[in-house]
This record gives C-alpha cells, sequence and structure tokens, in this order.
C-alpha cells in the first residue's frame, strides 16, 4: 500500500527489476498462495496485445525476482512454478496488504462482540499501514483494479473508524480529521453524515446544518440527485433537536414491561466461530428493517450443523436492536414427533403479547389476524426454529418491517421468495481451525494442544460438524483418562462411529434418520447406495448405474436429495457437468442403511453396474488419448451400459476427464480389486495410466496397479495378470529404472505368448525393447521392436504400429544409420497421423530432428522441433513439452546461436522439473551447459557434474560418457583463464564422441 517495496531482515531493501518485473512481482503478491498463470501474467504486463516473445519474456522476469530474492534475502522458495504458471508463496513473509485486511475484520469482529474501544485501535492500526495509493508508480490495467478496490476497503474502514469514535464519544477530537476527510471525498454520504453527527453532539448545531447543506448542494450540482435516505433522516432529526442524537448506552438491556416477549433460550457458552456467517445475519438489520417488505432469514443445512446455536447466539447478541419483544418457538419441522400447528404456535405468541385466555381466538385465521395486528408498528425478533417447510411458518409471519424472523430449516425455504425480503444462510460445517477451537472450549484447551495432528484428524471423522464435534469433545471431557488419540481410533471404525457420536436417541444418527424417513421410497435407495461408493464426490451418470435407470430420473432423484441436505454440490464444470458429494457421516449411514436394508447380492450388483460404467468411459477416454480404434484385449466383450451420445460428451478431452474422475477411478479400482472384480480392477488400471503417464501421478499408478495384481492372482486371472506385470514394467521405465522394468517385463511375456493376445504380446515387446535399448543392446532391442510391430499390425493398432516404429528409429539413430532413422521417423509420423495420434506424431517429430540434427541441418530440426511443440497440449503433457524444448535448445546452440539457447533450454529444465524426470533433466542440464560454454561463461562445472552423476544413477552410459567428456573441457576452461570458448563445431565434436 504505496509504492511497491520489497525489505529483507532489518529494513534492508531488496532491489527489484524494472517495471515488467515490477508487474509480474504486483500480480503475484495478488494473488498470494495460489497459481497464476503464465497467460494471466501476460495480461498483466501487455493488456493491449503481447508480444510473440511474451512467454519467454514472462519467465525471465520470474527468474530475474528468484535471483534477487535469492541474493539480496537468502530466499529460495518465495515463487515456485506450479502448473501452468507460478506460486507466490507468502507464508513466513509479511504483505501490508494482508495485514491490512485482516485488521479491519478482526475489528468489526470486535464490534460484534461489544468491543468498540479495542476495535478502534484495530481499525487505527490498520489505517496506519498505508504510505499512499496502492502500487503507486505502476499502471497496468489488472493492478489498478485490485489498487481501486483496497482504496474503497480503505475508504470504508475509516467510514467505521469515524462510527466507533463517536461510540466512544470522541466526537470533538474526531471532527478536524473527519472534517478534512470530507473535503478530499465530498461525495460520500457515510463520512458527511459521521460529521453531521460529530458537529451536533458537540453543540455545533449550525456546523452540522452547514455540513449537510453543503453536501446537498455539491449533489444536485454534480450529480442531479438528493441525498439519499439515512442523510436526509439525520438532516431532520438535527432540525428537531431529536433525543436519539445523544451518545447511546452501550448494549441497553431492553425494558421489562408487561406484554413483552422475552422467550430467547440461553445462548451456548461454547460457542465458537461463524463470523462470517453472523455478519451474514447483520444484514437483516440494515436501513432496510422498519420497511416493506419484512425482512426474513433463513439459516438453512444439515441435521448437526448448528442452526440452532447460531440463530439463537445471534438473537442474544442483536437482542437490544428488538425492544418490543423477542419470540422463539421449536417447530419440530423433522421430529420423531408430530410438528408443531400454526395454531398452537399463536397460542403461544399472543399469550407473550399480554392476550387473556378468554380472549384468544379458536380460528387459526382469526389468532393469525390477532398476531399481526398486536406487532403492527412493534420492533419484535421471531425466531422460528426446526421449520419443515414454507407452509408451516406462512402463518406465523407478522405484516410489518419493523419485525425480523429468522427461520431455521434443513430445506432454504425458496418458497417464500416472492413474498418476503428473504436472507439466504446456507450454513456449511466449521472450518478447521473453528472445529479445533469447538473442542478446545469443551475437552480443554490443554489437552486438545497436546495432539494437534489427532485433532485435525478428529475434527475430520466428525465432519466438522458442531453436533458431532460437542458429542465428542464431551466424551472426552467424561472420560479424563482417554486422549484425543484414543477417540480417533474409536471413530476410525465405520462400524461404530455412529454408535460413538450418538446419545441414546439423540446425536448424529438420530438427526440423519429423520431426513432419510421423509425421503421417497427410490430416493432412500439411491441414498443407500450411493454410502457403498468409495469416491468422495461423483457424477450423476453414476446414479443411473447404480440404480440402473435412466439419467433423468436419477437426475429428480439427486435433487430431492440435495433438498433433504443428504448431498451437496461439489463442484460444477461447464463440461463435465455437476459433481455431488455426501459429506463423510452422511455416507457412513447411508452404508449402515445399505446393509441394513439391501442384500448382499443387490449390494454388489449396483457395484458391478458402476464398475461397468467406469471401465466404458476409462476404455474411450484412452482409445481417444491413444489414438487409432484398435481393441483392447479384456479377455470378454467390454459392457457398455451407458449411452453413446453421453460417452462421447464427457470423454472429448479424455485427459481432462480422466483428471475430474483420477480420485474415483482410484476409488472403484481398489474397491473393485477388494471385492476379486479383476477383470474391472485392472482394466480400469491400464486406461487409467494414460492419466497417470502424462500427470506424473506415479503413486497411485503403483497403488492400482499393485491392488489389481494381487485381485488378478487371487482369482487365476491370467490375462490380468498379465497385464498388470506390463503394466508395473511400464512403471518402471517412466522412471527410468530399467532393470526393475525388465524383471516385470521378463514376467510378463511367457504369459502373454501362452494365450491369444496379440495386443498384449506387442505392448510387452516394444516395452522390452526400451529396456534393452536403454541397456546399449541395441541389436536385441531391434529385433525385440521388430516383433512388436508385427504385434500391432496383427492387432489392427495403428497408433500402437506408430510408436513400434517411431522406437525401431531411434534404435537405427543410435546405430548410427542415420538415413534409415530418418526414413523410419517419416514412416511414424505418417501412421500417427492416420490414427490420429497428436502425441504420438509430436514424438516421432521429435525423433525426426534428432535425424537432422546428426545429420547437420539444424535449422530444419529446429524447424520440425516447433512443428511437434504445436502438437503438444503443454497443460497435459509437460514431459513431451520439455523434450522438444530441450530439442530447439539443442539445434540452436549447434547451429552457433547459443544465446537464443538459454531460455527454451531452461524451460525444458523446469518442465523437468515439474514432472521430477531426472534423465530430461540430465539431458537439459547438458545443453544448458554447451550453451552457456559457447557464450564463455565459467559456471558450467557444477552443472555437467549434476549431469553426469543423473545419468550414472540411471544407467545412461553413453550419456554418462559425453557429459564427462564436457565436463572435462568446462574445468579445463575454468582453470585456463586465458582458453578461448570452443566453437559450435568443436562443442558438438566433444559431445558426440
Amino acid at each position: 500500500m504505496g509504492p511497491l517495496t520489497v525489505h529483507a531482515g532489518e529494513g534492508a531493501v531488496v532491489r527489484v527489476g524494472g517495471r515488467r518485473q515490477r508487474n509480474v512481482l504486483a500480480a503475484l503478491l495478488m494473488a498470494r498462495n495460489r497459481v497464476v498463470s503464465v497467460d494471466s501474467l501476460i495480461d498483466v504486463v501487455w493488456p493491449g496485445g503481447a508480444p510473440a516473445t511474451a512467454r519467454n519474456q514472462i519467465a525471465i522476469c520470474v527468474a530475474g525476482l528468484r535471483k534477487a530474492f535469492s541474493e539480496q534475502a537468502g530466499v529460495t522458495d518465495l515463487i515456485t512454478t506450479a502448473h501452468p504458471g507460478y506460486i507466490l508463496n507468502s507464508r513466513g513473509h509479511y504483505i501490508d496488504a494482508s495485514d491490512f485486511e485482516e485488521r479491519v475484520q478482526q475489528a468489526r469482529d470486535q464490534v460484534r462482540a461489544g468491543q468498540t474501544a479495542v476495535a478502534c485501535e484495530l481499525i487505527n492500526d490498520a489505517l496506519s499501514l498505508w504510505r499512499g495509493p496502492a502500487f503507486d508508480g505502476l499502471d497496468a490495467e489488472r493492478l489498478m483494479e485490485e489498487a481501486e478496490r483496497l482504496a474503497s476497503v480503505r475508504l470504508s474502514a475509516y467510514e467505521d473508524y469515524a462510527e466507533l469514535q463517536l461510540k466512544l464519544g470522541r466526537h470533538r477530537t474526531l471532527i478536524p480529521e473527519l472534517a478534512a476527510h470530507v473535503h478530499e471525498y465530498p461525495l460520500r454520504e457515510q463520512a458527511r453524515a459521521h460529521l453531521v453527527l460529530a458537529h451536533y453532539r458537540a453543540g455545533r448545531r449550525a456546523d452540522a446544518l452547514a455540513v449537510f447543506r453543503e453536501g446537498r448542494e455539491l449533489m444536485v450540482r454534480e450529480l442531479g440527485i438528493e441525498p439519499g435516505p439515512a442523510l436526509q433522516a439525520l438532516h431532520k432529526l438535527v432540525l428537531q433537536d431529536s433525543p436519539t442524537l445523544t451518545p447511546p448506552q452501550t448494549n441497553p438491556a431492553p425494558a421489562q414491561q408487561a406484554g413483552i416477549p422475552t422467550q430467547l433460550p440461553v445462548q451456548s457458552a461454547s460457542f465458537t466461530g461463524r463470523a462470517d456467517v453472523l455478519r451474514r445475519l447483520d444484514r437483516m438489520l440494515d436501513e432496510q428493517l422498519g420497511h416493506s417488505p419484512l425482512s426474513v432469514g433463513v439459516i438453512s443445512g444439515v441435521s448437526g450443523v448448528g442452526k440452532t446455536a447460531l440463530a439463537v447466539h445471534w438473537a442474544n447478541q442483536v437482542v437490544s436492536c428488538f425492544p418490543d419483544g423477542q419470540f422463539y418457538v421449536d417447530l419440530r419441522g423433522f421430529h420423531e414427533e408430530e410438528p408443531a400447528s400454526a395454531s398452537a404456535v399463536l397460542d403461544q405468541f399472543l399469550r407473550g403479547l399480554g392476550v387473556q385466555t378468554a380472549q384468544i381466538p379458536a380460528d387459526t385465521g382469526e389468532r393469525a389476524a390477532l398476531y399481526r395486528s398486536l406487532l403492527g408498528g412493534r420492533r419484535v425478533l421471531i425466531i422460528l426454529d426446526n421449520a419443515r417447510d414454507a407452509e408451516q411458518v406462512r402463518p406465523l409471519l407478522p405484516g410489518n418491517g419493523r419485525c425480523c424472523v429468522l427461520i431455521t430449516s434443513r430445506q432454504p425455504m425458496t418458497d417464500l421468495l416472492g413474498d418476503y425480503a428473504v436472507i439466504q444462510v446456507p450454513l456449511q460445517v466449521m472450518s478447521p481451525s473453528e472445529a479445533e477451537s469447538l473442542l478446545a472450549e469443551i475437552a480443554g484447551a490443554e489437552r486438545i494442544a497436546v495432539h494437534p495432528e489427532a485433532t485435525t484428524h478428529l475434527a475430520a471423522l466428525c465432519d466438522r460438524l458442531p453436533l458431532a464435534l460437542r458429542i465428542a469433545g464431551a466424551r472426552l471431557a467424561a472420560k479424563p483418562y482417554w486422549s484425543v488419540p484414543d477417540l480417533v481410533r474409536r471413530l476410525r471404525n465405520q462400524r461404530r462411529r455412529l454408535d460413538e457420536l450418538s446419545l441414546g436417541d439423540r446425536g448424529i444418527r438420530a438427526g440423519f434418520r429423520l431426513s432419510y424417513r421423509e425421503l421417497s421410497p427410490l430416493a432412500r435407495r439411491l441414498y443407500r447406495l450411493v454410502g457403498l461408493q468409495p469416491m468422495p464426490t461423483f457424477a450423476g451418470w453414476v446414479a443411473s448405474s447404480l440404480l440402473a435407470s435412466d439419467s433423468d430420473r436419477a437426475e429428480v432423484l439427486i435433487e430431492e436429495l440435495l433438498e433433504a441436505q443428504l448431498l451437496e454440490v461439489a463442484s460444477i464444470d461447464a463440461v463435465l457437468g455437476v459433481r455431488y458429494r455426501c459429506p463423510d457421516l452422511l455416507r457412513v449411514f447411508a452404508w449402515e442403511r445399505a446393509c441394513d436394508e439391501e442384500s448382499e447380492e443387490e449390494r454388489a450388483a449396483a457395484l458391478k453396474r458402476v464398475h461397468a460404467a467406469y471401465l466404458q468411459l476409462a476404455d474411450a477416454a484412452h482409445q481417444r488419448e491413444y489414438g487409432g480404434d484398435g481393441p483392447f484385449e479384456y479377455g470378454a466383450p467390454l459392457l457398455r451400459p451407458l449411452q453413446k451420445g453421453l460417452v462421447e460428451s464427457l470423454v472429448k478431452d479424455p485427459l481432462a476427464w480422466l483428471e475430474s474422475e483420477r480420485t474415483a477411478l482410484i476409488g472403484v479400482i481398489g474397491q473393485a480389486a477388494a471385492a476379486d472384480d479383476s477383470a474391472a480392477a485392472w482394466g480400469l488400471t491400464v486406461n487409467a495410466s494414460t492419466l497417470f503417464e502424462a500427470h506424473n501421478y506415479l503413486e497411485d499408478w503403483r497403488s492400482c496397479a499393485t491392488a489389481s495384481l494381487a485381485a488378478a492372482e487371487r482369482t487365476g486371472d491370467l490375462r490380468g495378470r498379465a497385464t498388470m506385470l506390463r503394466s508395473m514394467g511400464m512403471l518402471a521405465i517412466y522412471q527410468r529404472q530399467y532393470k526393475e522394468a525388465a524383471s516385470w517385463l521378463d514376467r510378463s511375456l511367457p504369459l502373454f505368448e501362452s494365450m491369444e493376445a496379440p495386443h498384449g504380446l506387442a505392448l510387452t515387446l516394444r516395452n522390452l525393447a526400451l529396456c534393452r535399448r536403454f541397456s546399449g543392446d541395441l541389436a536385441e532391442a531391434g529385433r525385440l521392436t521388430r516383433r512388436s510391430l508385427a504385434g500391432f499390425r496383427t492387432a489392427g493398432d495403428l497408433a500402437g504400429e506408430s510408436h513400434a516404429l517411431g522406437l525401431l528409429a531411434q534404435i537405427e539413430l543410435e546405430s548410427g544409420n542415420v538415413v534409415e532413422g530418418a526414413t523410419l521417423s517419416t514412416d511414424a509420423i505418417a501412421k500417427s497421423r492416420a490414427a490420429g495420434s497428436h502425441r504420438g506424431e509430436a514424438q516421432n517429430s521429435y525423433r525426426l530432428a534428432e535425424a537432422l540434427m546428426l545429420q547437420g541441418d539444424y535449422l530444419a530440426a529446429e524447424q520440425v522441433c516447433f512443428e511437434a511443440l504445436a502438437l503438444i497440449d503443454s497443460d497435459s503433457d509437460r514431459l513431451g513439452e520439455g523434450h522438444v524444448l530441450r530439442g530447439i535448445g539443442e539445434a540452436r546452440w549447434r547451429r552457433g546461436a547459443p544465446s537464443a539457447a538459454l531460455l527454451v533450454l531452461q524451460q525444458s529444465l523446469e518442465a523437468a522439473e515439474v514432472v521430477t524426470d531426472g534423465y530430461l533433466g540430465a539431458r537439459a542440464r547438458t545443453d544448458l551447459a554447451c550453451a552457456r560454454l559457447l557464450l564463455g561463461s565459467g559456471d558450467t562445472v557444477e552443472m555437467l557434474e549434476t549431469a553426469r552423476e543423473a545419468f550414472a544413477g540411471l544407467g545412461a552410459h553413453a550419456w554418462e560418457e559425453r557429459a564427462a567428456r564436457l565436463l572435462r573441457l568446462a574445468q579445463r576452461l575454468q582453470t585456463e583463464p586465458d582458453m578461448d570458448p570452443p566453437t559450435p563445431q568443436e562443442l558438438a565434436r566433444t559431445v558426440d564422441g
């Protein structure tokens, strides 16, 4: 807030580069701890249109910032690369804008708690942080928008500060600075109103009227409008010398008079958090109160989320705003007993208003009319707790806007929206910090603090539902010999979790049961079956698979579960649709209902339908990403329960669909494997490997393949066992662990040779060829590749054929047969195009570029690499992008353009670090060192030593030798300063040996 400056340690200023670098830093600060894409940074730096080199220049700016922070402040992790851009990690660092907004928020929370003086001091401290306009000196459009937002927050904060000063009776000392503020911002009505009131309370009635008159004249002249109703009302009160303008008492108690009901329950002593929701409820107290339509708040949410506690707490906080009384009634809308009737509640309310028994009409409509008449003109708060629906509450609503009604329900009462000014307050579970604070409040802060990790786990097991947290805290408080980990162990058992969180007929299970019984029979069944699912979120088609019904019927039932608060919307995607979540405790209850009400056969059949639907979609996604239309060998016909149109729309972007279902796929694979549904488990694993490989989810790959292999071995599934052995081998290849890969593949090969599975055999042979090639046995690698090529042709797999041709081209290149390698690369590219495999075409184009470099045609090689780069989706294939960028860099330094090579090679190295590929990282470091050697840089020894060690660890002995030769050259250049840098031709000979 002020000019952008960076300080380190005891006030030392970190020197940041020019305008672009400062704009990039400011943009990262605006989105601290969140990923900022490179495209967003480009928009900040070049809002009117970016140059072709924009991405490279952004990378240079980030590198410059990292260097400045590292060299001047000793900080190396402030800005990190995170796809698709960068993150500024603010943890452990101070940012004045964050501090300012946090202090303002703390002040407003203190106001709510009645701590006016503390709040005033906090806002004063917050305002003192300003050193001038935010981002002063920067002119990027996006930054100016943020600067305007901060300036608006600052103005509002100052006006809050002035209001607090008035509440504290400091009107005389406030006048000079407030007058200056109004002079600077003459159209801010709130500030002008504060100044009018300050003058009046200081005995300067004429000055107060003059301030209003000046403001009115300015608004009429400049804007053509009269002052707002609040400022005009204050003007009238000043003219009338209204006693309401005298300084108010702090939290005055409501007068106790006959006919004034005071029915609010005592608020919970352990109420914690919910500051944001309380602020939302405060909107019912704004200047709209007292005008039509009636102000109604609806707190909705699942059983146990704390609706009643919130309503009672807020009501007790604002009781002084309702001097004519406060009503409270439990309508028992979701209760074992009958819901409360409107007639009975009106009888209670009328008695509270002082109506004698003999005067209360018998007819419900007449009671409602008398109730509305008695409330006319009064300011009364009415809490209608646990309402069933809008029809139950309509007769209980007053007829004027001076009253305020707060309803709690499991439903949002949307039927009231057309007739009343409804403020919807959907109540969610508590935040982690709020949940832990509530546990500490009940069980004791010291006891909770001893086991912070277990406390976090306990809160999660309670779904951070206040009711569950209160019960858990009470159990700890009642059993001082239990530790938090003891209770966590008890709750971890799904079969007893709801028992632990229920107190007799009360508690979590009882509340859920009441919601469950209100569902239609088919919705109850869907809810039960949802409880069997292993995934945290699911799509609508999963529901239709569970029920074996059409998607329209499933959607209607999902809406019923949403309205009953038994499901919630987890995410919405424009292409992939809505995903739903069943919170954990509700899922446990659903699982209990399924175990009690569904037979084992019915449960198994429902799960098999879901597994089949997932396999159908995963197969389609794999085929679309892989290319071609070659059939995959499952050993049995693939079930296709989902409509073709739905499948095609979901997997239009196959990697996006796989990513969206990643957690679900892992859960389904584990569930299928545990149930010995081995075909579903290994079929899903082999298709999901497309995602695991592209996005580097190697632990997911390993866990799924391991579970599926075990299931195949238990069930005697030969094809599944062979496929998962091959998958484990492919995983090891991806990790550059070729010896381990060969051991897996050597076990897979004879199994495929013993059955009729040409496609599976071809894939295994190709992977074995990769291992032999990397170990240096190029002759055996070529033989295995030719066998795999024949297998792919037999299976009709064009994409597989293109991959095999590409590998054969690589082997020929490494064998010195450059012309043959180039020819095979060209053939592989043609096959990839025929198969529709962009990824395969990019890989084979990269090999063609290698052939062109070996032939000395570096410009052509660079051009082919750019063509390959255009085929790669950088969002989903960072590894492929990294290899192609490295190829561009190598072509550039070899043709004598080392400066142009530096940036793309740095980007290649960053891609290698993102996907943790040691081989690509070592190759990129080797080429970076070459470019720097040509430029006469002496800082290449450490880089080459790192590359050499990486090659050695990977068993890439040929590249280890090349790195060693370059290392010796670099060491000579370092020790012999008079030695001239090598020419590109000399350096190429050193690399190539």
